[in-house]
């Protein structure tokens, strides 16, 4: 199939493109970074999907949404109304068979910076709509909500001995997902699930059982 991903150069993004190469699929990631990736079935778009414009990309059959920023003054306008623009150009046509939405936690606990807990729960309830509507081309859309996640985007704490001990006191399962394990939900809840949709999943290792924000 024919995968669009938002976000493709590092992170949870680049490893769900390697997963859907890696099980044979055709990628295309959009990303306002160089392509990290090289691979016969990848092509890349260097873009801001919050200025625009975004390109023409028939013929799109799985879409991603996962380009964000966090605490850049931007979460509304990138995480939100970017995520809008790329899934109303995208996310409709007539091949599409699933959108999903790559969320947080913190879109259920409002445990982070106030502009991105906002920005990832109005992800959220955007999707119920695009959900509401893409049933009707019998696609599924959904969202995942990871809590913690090793990226280098969480390096300020990661990195931060005292923070991170703090972290994992207030994580039951006391650790953190993967990029690649992020990757394996993203690609059951698109390519094998058929009748879930308008549904958000946590994956956060338990965090928002006793939600707090420690940065």
């Amino acid at each position: 199939m024919k995968v669009l991903i938002t976000g493709s150069s590092c992170g949870i993004g680049k490893a769900a493109a390697q997963k859907f190469l890696f099980e044979g699929h055709d990628v295309t990631g959009i990303d306002v970074r160089p392509a990290s990736l090289s691979h016969p079935r990848y092509s890349h778009v260097v873009c801001d999907i919050s200025a625009g414009p975004l390109p023409d990309i028939p013929g799109v059959e799985i879409l991603i949404n996962n380009a964000g920023v966090q605490n850049s003054g931007r979460d509304i306008d990138v995480n939100l109304k970017g995520t809008i623009s790329v899934t109303e150009k995208y996310g409709f046509g007539n091949a599409v068979k699933s959108v999903l939405f790559v969320a947080s936690a913190s879109a259920s606990t409002g445990a982070e910076f106030p502009e991105y807990a906002a920005s990832k729960g109005g992800m959220v309830s955007y999707m119920k709509n695009a959900a509401l509507r893409l049933a009707g081309q019998k696609a599924t859309c959904n969202s995942i909500s990871p809590g913690g996640v090793t990226t280098e985007l969480n390096r300020p704490v990661m990195d931060d001995g005292e923070k991170w001990k703090k972290i994992m006191v207030l994580t039951p399962l006391g650790k953190w997902a993967t990029p690649e394990e992020i990757a394996e939900w993203i690609y059951f809840l698109t390519v094998i699930n058929k009748s879930m949709t308008g549904q958000d999943l946590i994956i956060d290792n338990g965090e928002s059982t006793d939600a707090h924000f420690v940065w």
